[in-house]
Order: structure tokens, then sequence, then C-alpha cells
């Protein structure tokens, strides 16, 4: 059996409790991932294009105040 197949067999095995902890727990550790990546993401200057487009479309007055 696979480690992957070990873990899904565990889960099935939860309380519902015990489910609600971890669906708690893996929310949080995605969010942290994903935290992770926009950070590196910002760094690398993947986001540059976007944020002058933004500022442009601003700038012309083609954007709506929320």
């Amino acid at each position: 059996m696979g480690k992957l197949e070990n873990i899904e067999r565990q889960i099935k095995d939860l309380s519902p409790q015990e489910m609600a902890e971890l669906r708690e727990w893996f929310a949080a550790l995605d969010a942290e991932a994903w935290d992770r990546q926009f950070e590196a993401d910002v760094r690398a200057g993947k986001l540059d294009a976007l944020a002058e487009k933004a500022l442009q479309a601003h700038a012309s007055g083609t954007t709506t105040k929320l």
C-alpha cells in the first residue's frame, strides 16, 4: 500500500470531530502554501504586468469605485 493510499484509509476512519479538525488544519496549511507562492511570485516580478495594467486603468479613469 502506498503512502497516499495509507493516508486515505486513515482519513476514512476519522470521527466527525477529527474530520473537522483535519479540514481546519488542511485549510490553514493550504492557505500558508498559497501565501508563500504569492509572495514568491511578487518578489519574482510575475505580477508586475498586472499591477501596471491596473494602475493604467485607474489613471485613465476606467476603474469603478467599490
